[in-house]
């Protein structure tokens, strides 16, 4: 595997990064810093100016300000082919009248390498796919084909792979397979990868950072579990994952690290870490599906209770999901693991409770 992995490069700088279309902001003075040989991520919906970006590093798109540096190299100005930068689309772009071994090897002929052979066969082992060296794409499933094209990009030894959306048209199962693949391509090479998604679940099983975006600017930077778990704001609670938000209103100063408060008239607590400096325009509580759990007898020692009826129960093997009314007309969604927990039926009126601990608190207005 010598010739398909190499030292870590340099980190990837996007400084004060803008595209604009006519009028139309797409991407919105971004500052990142991607480090060198981790898997990185772009996650959000269409629109919100990841493609735009990747593009841009990519040398597809020229920045109408700001600066690309990877490493200690300015590359704004450069051509797409002058940098040290491959993509792999989610068309895979393979060329049918080729063989596996052809296709993987093309852009190594063209630079007239040598040693072409033995490097195409490299990387078609490291995608585990060096018994298919002689088909032809058509014969080939498409997650095959997208670990050609991956094997095609990582054989020139790129200081930066670019992902764009490189899954979107697999099926659930091989998404999944994938992923993982792909993280375990990652890891071997140590090239860095930048994969653009709106799909949450991709990045926060492959990425070691996530930056979400949205209308062309950075909502928020961090590695998966602390976005899930601590997000920022409202948009970010809700696009990683489903979260149940209620108005909150501080009561209390803190006692052994919680302090009291109001949810719609019910007393709860809340970890104190957790308020956001500024709670000036109001607050907000946010609860995961699978952090709330349905009550049942000896549960009284559990602070945080609401009491409601639930309006919907759906089986999915391991877990149901329940919607419960509250009294004010909102419905929490509730997430309980099938491993003899308190279960309930249709029309049951329940109490479901949390751990003030497994909560987190955003400023209020934020949709």
């Amino acid at each position: 595997m010598a010739t398909t992995t190499k030292a870590t490069p340099g980190d990837l700088k996007l400084v004060a990064l803008t595209r604009h279309f006519d009028d139309f902001v797409a991407v919105d003075g971004i500052d990142l810093v991607v480090p060198g040989g981790s898997f990185f991520a772009l996650l959000g919906p269409s629109g919100c100016g990841k493609t735009t970006t990747l593009r841009m590093v990519a040398g597809l798109e020229e920045p109408t300000s700001g600066q690309i540096m990877l490493g200690e190299q300015d590359i704004t100005g450069t051509r797409a082919y002058q940098r040290n930068v491959n993509t792999v689309f989610q068309s895979y772009a393979l060329f049918p009248h080729l063989s596996v071994l052809d296709n993987v090897g093309f852009g190594l002929r063209q630079r007239k390498v040598a040693d072409w052979r033995t490097r195409a066969n490299e990387a078609l082992e490291l995608v585990k796919l060096a018994d298919r060296a002689k088909q032809r794409p058509r014969q080939l499933s498409g997650g095959m084909q997208q670990r050609v094209a991956l094997a095609r990009a990582i054989v020139n030894q790129p200081d930066v792979l670019l992902l764009d959306e490189p899954l979107g048209a697999l099926d659930l199962k091989l998404r999944r397979e994938m992923q993982i693949e792909l993280k375990r391509i990652q890891q071997e090479v140590g090239i860095t990868f930048i994969h653009v998604t709106h799909d949450q679940e991709e990045a926060m099983t492959m990425a070691d950072t996530v930056a979400v975006m949205r209308t062309g600017r950075i909502e928020q930077l961090g590695a998966p579990s602390e976005l899930y778990d601590r997000p920022a704001t409202a948009y970010v609670a809700n696009f990683l994952g489903q979260s149940n938000l209620l108005p909150l209103e501080l009561r209390g100063a803190a006692t052994a690290g919680l302090v009291t408060a109001s949810a719609r008239g019910v007393q709860v607590v809340v970890d104190a870490g957790q308020l956001p400096a500024d709670a000036g325009a109001g607050l907000q509580l946010g609860i995961r599906p699978e952090k709330l759990r349905l009550l049942g007898p000896g549960s009284d020692g559990v602070a945080n209770r609401l009491n409601g009826w639930v309006t919907d129960a759906s089986f999915t093997g391991v877990a149901t999901t329940y919607l419960v009314k509250m009294a004010w007309g909102q419905e929490l969604t509730v997430t309980q693991s099938n491993d003899g927990s308190a279960r309930a039926g249709l029309g049951d009126e329940v109490t479901v409770g949390w751990d003030p601990h497994q909560a987190f608190v955003l400023p209020a207005g934020a949709d």
